[in-house]
């Protein structure tokens, strides 16, 4: 297999994700733009993890782009990453559909933090495989804001048990942390080119 059937296959299962969240916001009965309150906390959890998706698809596209060989090891990780996403709709929907309640905070960080732990995985049998001296090692170095991230979402399921909405600002901090693609990485994938 090469890395571009790799590439596809993880493009259409994130696309078939977003597709699923945004199934998941139902058009109201009503004429009246009263009648779309309900509908924003639905609206909020997806536009957030519609922002997670996306910096996955985007830090994904720079990780397959450094490899130069594939295993099995590096198509097992990415099938893990990938059955972790596919959940981030489940803990979207329920979120939404309860109104950030402390439950349903909890899963989502555990969906998020496992997401980044698969992640993490993905990305160092990709390193194993290219080389401690490869460019994608190189680039990440040591990684602070992938390690401040998970902190932060441990530290989201935590506090979610007393006060959702400092949970739901640990959530929110790590997607504006990554919301910004690294330009380090931006440029030494550009310029591989």
């Amino acid at each position: 297999m090469n890395k571009t059937r790799l590439e596809a296959f993880s493009d259409g299962v994130l696309a078939i994700i977003i597709t699923i969240m945004i199934l998941e916001i139902k058009v109201p009965h009503g004429e009246e733009f009263s009648d779309l309150k309900p509908l924003i906390p639905k609206f909020l959890s997806y536009i957030l993890s519609f922002i997670y998706v996306g910096i996955y698809w985007n830090n994904h596209h720079y990780l397959i782009h450094s490899l130069t060989k594939i295993n099995g090891k590096i198509l097992w990780a990415n099938l893990h990453l990938l059955f972790w996403l596919s959940l981030i709709p489940v803990a979207t929907g329920w979120m939404g559909e309860h109104n950030f309640a402390k439950a349903s905070m909890t899963l989502y960080g555990a969906v998020l933090l496992l997401c980044s732990i698969s992640y993490f995985i993905l990305q160092h049998a990709i390193i194993v495989n290219e080389g401690e001296n490869s460019l994608l090692a190189k680039v990440i170095g040591r990684d602070l804001k992938g390690h401040a991230s998970s902190i932060l979402y441990v530290v989201g399921i935590f506090t979610s048990f007393y006060n959702e909405w400092i949970s739901g600002a640990a959530y929110f901090i790590v997607a504006m942390l990554w919301l910004i693609p690294d330009k380090r990485i931006e440029r030494v994938f550009t310029s591989k080119d």
